[in-house]
């Protein structure tokens, strides 16, 4: 609900994004290099992700010759039907396939 003006025809502002609900937590470590690695592509299915990740593979092979990937196929879309389900998954499949990293990729 909107206060009203003062006598001056001002209002009383406020913070337009709220109160912080949540405690920061710091971010996780970052790797040194991607040589040696196991990056997992996660992907929405939409626009060209099937090719940005080839061209990305290309590319970072180029810095990092021993980095591999585990494919947006062995995933499914992180986006549909199933999306929640995929996405809490994640952790657990990460670990059994000794991911180390993850490159998420979406559409707009």
């Amino acid at each position: 609900m909107a206060e009203k003006a003062n006598q001056d025809g001002q209002y009383p502002v406020v913070w337009p994004c709220g109160e912080r609900r949540m405690k920061m937590r710091p971010l996780a470590k970052r790797l040194d290099t991607l040589n040696g690695k196991t990056v997992a592509q996660l992907w929405d299915y939409l626009f060209a992700g099937d090719e940005i990740y080839d061209a990305l593979e290309v590319k970072l092979r180029e810095t990092y010759p021993q980095v591999k990937f585990i494919s947006w196929r062995e995933f499914g879309s992180t986006h549909g039907v199933n999306e929640k389900e995929l996405l809490a998954s994640l952790p657990q499949r990460f670990k059994e396939l000794g991911v180390d990293a993850a490159i998420s990729s979406m559409a707009c």
